[in-house]
């Protein structure tokens, strides 16, 4: 896995970069800024960035601005973003655009090795990795969908971990049930929450977005 690193913070970037070569992966190009990145990506062609959200110069959106022009010139790139805290409207758009090889993890996250490089795998194989602060934090702001309260304990349960972006064989290793249930549980969902199948939209994505919009109300 080839990796570039966005991060202004040469403390974290060296940190990371470091503990991501202790893991026999291979860190080809780190990046202080937003421009510096981008010519890594284009040089490089790493299968892999992991992206600060704030950068110079102004430390608002210029990791994100990056990360979307660097996922135009390279539609393959994985981006696995990395934020001191919830960016709540760019989480939402991360899950709306469909949420192909992308993450999003708070940078707590990466002292705790393990799960940072299971999101990372993740994310460089194709799927989704949302940190599960993001997810809670997301679920106290939006409206509830009456949709939703058709579903048991259960399978809100299923929906919080797909909202975590992980696939059935996982969530049955969190819930302790069979990939069985866990496939039967989806099915309940796409069923209760009027999701048929359908060539444009991932009705995964569509049941973790009302979900999301739904809120931890009841």
């Amino acid at each position: 896995m080839r990796i570039v690193i966005a991060e202004d913070d040469a403390l974290l970037r060296e940190g990371l970069a470091s503990l991501l070569r202790a893991e026999g992966l291979d860190v080809v190009a780190t990046a202080a800024g937003p421009e510096q990145f981008l010519e890594a990506v284009d040089e490089q062609k790493p299968d892999v960035a992991i992206v600060d959200v704030r950068m110079p110069p102004t430390h608002t959106d210029e990791g994100i601005v990056a990360a979307v022009e660097a996922r135009r010139r390279h539609p393959e790139l994985s981006v696995l973003v990395l934020s001191a805290y919830v960016e709540q409207s760019f989480a939402t758009d991360l899950l709306t655009s469909g949420a192909n090889r992308l993450g999003y993890m708070l940078k707590e996250r990466v002292g705790r090795v393990e799960e940072f490089l299971v999101a990372l795998n993740r994310v460089a194989e194709g799927g989704t990795a949302i940190d599960p602060e993001v997810v809670a934090q997301l679920m106290t702001r939006n409206r509830p969908d009456p949709g939703m309260e058709r579903l048991s304990p259960r399978e809100r349960d299923v929906l919080a971990l797909m909202a975590e972006g992980l696939g059935n064989t996982a969530i049955a290793e969190k819930l302790v049930v069979t990939e069985g249930a866990v496939h039967k549980h989806i099915r309940s969902i796409f069923a209760k929450l009027d999701l048929a199948p359908t060539d444009h939209t991932d009705r995964r994505v569509v049941a973790v977005l009302k979900y999301l919009e739904d809120g931890d109300r009841r």
